[in-house]
This record gives structure tokens, sequence and C-alpha cells, in this order.
């Protein structure tokens, strides 16, 4: 999960109107032992009371793919005492894959300075981070719709004025993208606007797409009205 992703996932369970559950706890780091609120054993799957949480246990509900990764922000924090923040997926007691933010800093020996307890919040972001990646993917569908309507009236533009059936059209698009290292929507794009902009009144003749597809960079704009 990406640093980017993460901040996305807290922001959004963090939104104004959303109440995703939290709860409070404490680390003690000379004995490795955890003071959890009622809300993280619910979390990690598990009654009220029903284990004593220790950083090996909590490290064992993990993922796998972020374990190393919660475990070196918790030692920077003992060390530091700087407030930090992390998020992360867990897998609780039945299996099931959650995703937890963290935040917390550290509490200090007053006489010797040593940073001896975390303490701050976990909080339960799954169904946030779930809507966040609805989002995402609804977001990808509609690029590619965009992008399918978009090469097609490429397509339909080199099937008319260079006498090609689809698959022979798109095969022409795709050789000018290999050739030009253009990316066929982008590609398909500059064509629609090159033979589409304003003063442009009649329909691209054979030479001026045969033109495009060889050098679309220099190609486009160049058509005649």
């Amino acid at each position: 999960m990406s640093d980017e992703q993460q901040q996305e996932d807290l922001e959004a369970a963090l939104a104004p109107g959303s109440r995703p559950p939290l709860g409070r706890y404490r680390l003690d780091l000379a004995t490795g032992k955890w003071a959890w609120t009622d809300e993280i054993f619910e979390m990690h799957g598990f009654r009220p009371g029903e284990i004593v949480p220790t950083t090996d246990l909590m490290l064992a509900h993990k993922h796998p793919d972020d374990r190393a990764r919660v475990d070196s922000v918790l030692k920077k924090a003992a060390a530091t005492g700087e407030p930090f923040s992390s998020v992360h997926r867990i897998l609780d007691a039945q299996g099931t894959t959650r995703t937890l933010a963290v935040t917390g800093q550290g509490k200090a020996d007053p006489e010797t300075g040593q940073i001896v307890e975390l303490f701050g919040y976990f909080i339960d972001v799954t169904e946030a981070s779930r809507r966040l990646a609805q989002r995402e993917a609804t977001a990808s569908i509609q690029a590619a719709a965009r992008s399918r309507s978009t090469i097609d009236q490429a397509k339909g533009v080199l099937v008319v004025g260079l006498s090609l059936d689809e698959d022979e059209a798109f095969d022409r698009l795709r050789a000018a993208s290999n050739d030009s290292n253009i990316p066929v929507r982008e590609l398909a794009d500059r064509l629609l606007e090159t033979f589409s902009r304003p003063g442009v009144t009649t329909f691209p003749t054979r030479d001026e797409l045969t033109a495009f597809l060889a050098d679309p960079r220099t190609a486009a704009g160049s058509a005649g009205p």
C-alpha cells in the first residue's frame, strides 16, 4: 500500500459526517503489553478482554505484506516519541482482512527523557478504503469507456477515409502508435482534433490520413481547411 493510498484512506475515514469505529490504546514499551479499549478487541475479531494484547500478538495479525512496515513504524516511534500514523491491513481472528489506521505519539519519562509509552488511536477504515477503491474502479471504467469511444470514432474515420474494415483500421492506429510512441487513445484524440477542428469543413482525404498516420507529431494541425 503506497503512502498516498494510506493518506487517502485516513482522510476518507476522518471526513466530516463519517463515524468509523475508533478505539484508544496504550503500549508499555518496557513490557510490550498493550491496553486496548473494547473497540480494538472487536476490530481484531475478539471479545473485549478475551486475549492479552502484546506487540507480538498485534504484529502476528498484520497482513504479511504490511507487517515489516508496521514494525518499522512502531520501532521509530518508540525511539523518537514523535507523532506517527500508519494505515495497514490486518487479518482478524476469523481470517477476515480489515484496514486499520493507527495514530499516536510517545510519552517520555520526565527524569530520563526516555520514551516509555506510546498512546493513540486505532481507526477501522475498512469501509472507507472499500468506498475509495470502488470510486477508483468506477473512474477507471468511465475513463476506459471514454477512451473506447474516442478510439471507435477514430477507427470510423479510417474505415471511411482509407476504405478499411474495423480490424484493419485499429491495426493502422496501433502501428502508428508503436511507431510514434504515442498511446493509442492519445493518437485517436489527435486524429479527431486534427480533422474536426474549427475551419475544417471537408472529410480528410486519403493522403491526409496517410500522412497523419506516418507522422502524427508533425501532421497534427497541418490538415488544410
